[in-house]
C-alpha cells in the first residue's frame, strides 16, 4: 500500500483534556491505514493555518485537526479549494463541526472515522472572506462568544454562565438583510448564517443545515420578552428552534447583512468585529472532509439526547481508565 503524507495539528490547550500521548495513539491506529503521519503541536494562534499551508503546498494527502472549532478552522481554511482532506479529532468544548458530521467526541471513535476513508466535498461560507464552516453571527451570540472568550475558563458550564450575564443586559439592534432578490428589515436577537446545524455542544441553531447543499441556512431570532426569548435557549438544545414563532428562516447562497453600526460577531464561535455591511457567501464542495460512512436524520430531542449520552458515558469511561 502507498503511504500518504498526512499532518496531525495537536493544540495541547483546547478544552480540557489532556492531550499527552495522543500523537502516538493516532501513528498506532492508523499504522496500517495507508497514512503516514507526522506531527505538530501548536503553541500561538495561527499556528495549525501555517502547517497546513505548508501540508497543502507540499501535497499532502490530508491534515488532521486534533482540537476544538477554533483550531478546525484555523486548519480548515488553509485547505479550502485544495485536494488536502480535512480529519477532525475533537478536543474542544464545542466541537461543532465535528458534531454536526457525526464524528464521536470520543478520541477512538473519531480516529476510526478517519480509517474508514470516506471523504466529502463539503460547503464552507465567508462573511467578509473570512472562512467560517458552522455559523457566523450577529447580535446576542456574538455578545455572548466575546464575554466568554475574555473569561479565564472555557467548557459548557461557563458558557452558560457567559450567555445569562450577557442576557441581562443585551439590547437587540435592526438589520438589513439582501438575499434572494429580497430586502428585510428586522429588529433582531440574533442574525446567524449556517454552513453547519449548531453552534456546538448540542446547540441546534439550524437543524435542518446541511454542508452539502450549496446554501447557507440564515436564522433571524426576533425580540420577545425575556420568557419567550428565554424559550429559545430551551428549544436550541431540543432541536425545535425552526418551529419556534420568534424564528424566521430561509436558505440562500450569498446574502448582505447591514446594520447602523460597526460591531462584534463571531465566526464558528471566535469573536470579531466587523463593518456596517457584511457579504455572507456560501462556497460549494470546496473543502474535503473524513466523514462518517452513515448519515442519519436528525430528530429533534432525540438526536441530541443520544449524543449526549454517549458523551457522558465516554467521559466516564476516561475517569475509570484515569484511575
Amino acid at each position: 500500500m502507498e503511504s500518504k503524507r498526512c499532518l496531525l495539528i495537536i493544540n495541547p490547550i483546547s478544552g480540557t483534556s489532556n492531550k499527552r500521548g495522543l500523537d502516538k495513539i493516532v501513528s498506532e491506529k492508523l499504522a496500517d491505514s495507508g497514512l503516514h503521519i507526522e506531527t505538530v503541536w501548536t503553541t500561538a494562534r495561527g499556528d495549525a493555518t501555517l502547517q497546513a499551508e505548508r501540508a497543502v503546498k507540499n501535497g499532502y494527502h490530508s491534515v488532521i485537526a486534533a482540537g476544538g472549532d477554533g483550531t478546525v478552522n484555523e486548519t480548515a481554511k488553509a485547505l479550502c479549494g485544495s485536494d488536502t482532506a480535512l480529519g477532525i479529532i475533537p478536543c474542544g468544548s464545542g466541537n461543532g463541526l465535528a458534531r454536526h458530521l457525526e464524528i464521536p467526541v470520543n478520541i477512538d471513535a473519531s480516529i476510526d472515522i478517519l480509517r474508514e476513508n470516506h471523504i466529502v466535498s463539503c460547503d464552507f461560507g465567508t462573511a467578509d472572506d473570512k472562512p467560517f464552516f458552522c455559523t457566523f453571527g450577529m447580535g446576542f451570540d456574538a455578545a455572548v462568544s466575546k464575554r466568554f472568550a475574555e473569561g479565564k475558563h472555557r467548557g459548557f458550564v461557563k458558557y452558560i454562565k457567559s450567555a445569562f450575564k450577557e442576557f441581562r443586559s443585551f439590547h437587540s439592534d435592526e438589520y438589513i438583510i439582501s438575499a434572494n432578490g429580497k430586502v428585510l428589515t428586522e429588529k433582531a436577537f440574533v442574525i446567524a448564517a449556517c454552513n453547519a446545524s449548531q453552534y456546538g455542544n448540542n446547540a441546534y441553531i439550524a437543524p435542518q443545515a446541511s454542508m452539502t447543499d450549496g446554501l447557507l441556512d440564515i436564522i433571524i431570532i426576533h425580540s420577545g420578552n425575556p420568557i419567550t426569548t428565554a424559550l429559545v435557549g430551551v428549544d436550541l438544545l431540543t432541536g425545535y428552534i425552526d418551529r419556534n414563532t420568534l424564528i424566521h428562516t430561509f436558505r440562500t447562497s450569498e446574502a448582505t447583512i447591514t446594520r447602523k453600526a460597526p460591531g462584534p460577531a463571531h465566526i464558528d464561535g471566535e469573536p470579531i468585529t466587523l463593518g456596517v455591511t457584511t457579504r455572507i457567501v456560501c462556497h460549494p464542495g470546496k473543502l474535503k472532509i473524513y466523514t462518517p460512512t452513515v448519515e442519519h436524520q436528525f430528530r429533534p430531542v432525540i438526536t441530541p439526547m443520544m449524543s449526549r449520552a454517549k458523551e457522558i458515558a465516554y467521559n466516564i469511561s476516561q475517569l475509570f481508565q484515569k484511575k
